[in-house]
């Protein structure tokens, strides 16, 4: 087997709309690999496979390689690198419209990405909302959306609630500019999200779960009463009371609220739209 090296990432001329920054240090590449815990001959999805540094040091582990580039100008470098790399599928496309569920149907595989910053939510969500569950998912994203994803109850975010839900965030690693080319303006982290079988919560229905949780997050700062109350369609006095009833202070705000307060304000609410 040849050896091909992946493309230097600093004779490539980045999209800026694309938000590449390429992780180029290759013992942090190493690093993530390893701490991807890849069993022997899985699969790992790779969401933005870059110049293909990341993608080799997976491919040296995994049984089978998904990688997922949107930028066209890449793909012909992609698939010289990995052409005597069989296990290595390239795969041009965005991920957040691509349908890879006959791939990965019926496989249990894991989730590598250094995600672009501005769309990293998005990809967050559609990874848990959209594709065959994965069993864990390592990525590296930018260190205040890292801190976002393990924050506990008095820093919660919609984002937060919505990753624990499914699974549990740890923070592995932080990154300096420097190891990017070109340095994005920010540092950066790599989180390991560990998938749960299922929720850690005992929730009616997922939909119910999270149309209240973004209806409580909806108007930032707003007591809860209040951002409930419109974004659920109910007048103040019924939302008081089903907060109430749930015992949740209507007078707190979202991101006091733990994962266990938003299950249980979910039950009530499911009750109450049972009967209504």
């Amino acid at each position: 087997m040849t050896d091909r090296p992946a493309a230097d990432p600093s004779a490539f001329a980045p999209k800026k709309s694309l938000g590449q920054n390429f992780l180029r240090d290759p013992h942090l590449l190493e690093k993530i690999a390893e701490l991807a815990d890849i069993p022997a001959g899985g699969t790992v999805l790779e969401i933005g496979a870059g110049t293909g540094a990341l993608t080799r040091a997976l491919a040296a582990r995994a049984g089978r390689v998904l990688a997922v580039e949107v930028d066209e100008r890449l793909i012909p470098g992609l698939q010289q690198t990995f052409a005597d790399q069989p296990h290595v599928e390239i795969i041009h496309g965005d991920i957040l419209t691509l349908d890879l569920s006959e791939r990965l149907r019926d496989t249990p595989y894991l989730i590598v990405a250094n995600l672009p910053y501005y769309i990293t939510s998005a990809i967050l969500r559609h990874i848990f909302e959209h594709l065959p569950r994965p069993q864990r998912v390592v990525v590296t994203v930018q260190r205040e959306v890292a801190e976002r994803l393990i924050a506990g109850p008095g820093d919660m975010s919609l984002l937060a609630v919505s990753v624990q839900f499914y699974g549990q965030p740890r923070l592995l690693l932080r990154l300096k500019p420097a190891a990017f080319w070109p340095p994005p303006e920010v540092e950066s982290a790599v989180v390991r999200i560990d998938v749960y079988e299922r929720p850690p919560v005992d929730v009616p229905d997922e939909g119910v779960f999270f149309r209240v949780v973004r209806a409580g997050f909806g108007q930032k700062r707003k007591q809860l009463r209040n951002a409930l109350s419109a974004g659920l369609r109910l007048d103040k006095e019924s939302t008081a009371a089903l907060l109430h009833q749930a015992g949740i202070d209507p007078q707190r705000r979202a991101e006091t609220l733990s994962l266990d307060e938003w299950a249980a304000l979910a039950r009530v609410v499911a009750l109450y739209e049972g009967g209504a």
